[in-house]
């Protein structure tokens, strides 16, 4: 089953994941085709082990396809390079593909991931020393990421000295901080209270809006299906609708 949108910027075409042989073969995702345009927030709903993880870390590129492709559109921004063409991240080498997960592509996990020992603007830092940005530039971007998820005033706090809410904003703000194409969020919400949920999800809706990011945000919670453009079902590794 497929579903085509507009001003595409990722694209699965057919993509199964199988794990294992034989006897003792998962079929985790079947034969699965989607498209996201730019702008756009998917949310992916399903019970726990339907294929939805698998599939956000195949559009990530941090898991390859056993059949089908996974490809991501030129950015129309491009001068030249890389990423001025439509790529198909199987076939990219290991440093391409690290390379495209770095720069263009924004990850959010349920787990927060913060490094204890840096202070909020630190963590969001970390992917622009990576990309070895400039200092002067990565002061500018943090501070940005920082605003736009309304954590200015907590840029110099520990994880341990902000509540759940806002370190998962501190995630947001480091996932966007390299003005990614993409964004892939697993269980954004998941360790947080229904009302600060709904407030984290209000704020990956209007940040995935203004800065034309194609999103998908996989979760469990039917209350935040109602802030999705689109919503796809997975059940037993496969889209069952749209």
């Amino acid at each position: 089953m497929s579903v085509t949108t507009t001003a595409q910027v990722l694209r699965a075409a057919g993509v199964s994941r199988v794990y294992g042989s034989g006897a003792s073969e998962v079929h985790a995702l079947v034969d699965v085709s989607v498209e996201v345009g730019a702008g756009e927030l998917v949310v992916v709903v399903g019970p726990s082990g339907s294929g939805k993880s698998t599939l956000l870390h195949l559009l990530g590129g941090l898991d390859r396809p056993t059949s089908g492709t996974v490809h991501l559109g030129p950015d129309p921004a491009a001068a030249g390079g890389p990423s001025a063409v439509e790529r198909e991240l199987g076939s990219l080498g290991e440093d391409d593909l690290h390379g495209v997960r770095r720069g263009e592509i924004g990850f959010v996990f349920q787990s927060f991931g913060l490094v204890p020992v840096l202070s909020a603007a630190e963590n969001v830092e970390v992917p622009l020393r990576l990309a070895r940005v400039d200092a002067a530039e990565r002061a500018a971007r943090v501070a940005e990421a920082l605003e736009a998820v309304g954590l200015a005033d907590h840029a110099d706090q520990r994880p341990y000295e902000l509540s759940g809410g806002q370190q998962q904003r501190v995630g947001v703000a480091r996932a966007l901080v390299a003005r990614p194409r993409v964004l892939l969020a697993d269980e954004p919400t998941g360790q947080l209270d229904s009302t600060t949920a709904g407030r984290v999800m209000t704020l990956l809706r209007d940040l995935v809006h203004s800065r034309g990011v194609a999103a998908v945000v996989a979760t469990h919670d039917p209350d935040l299906v109602a802030l999705a453009d689109r919503v796809l079902v997975v059940r037993d590794g496969r889209l069952v609708t749209v």
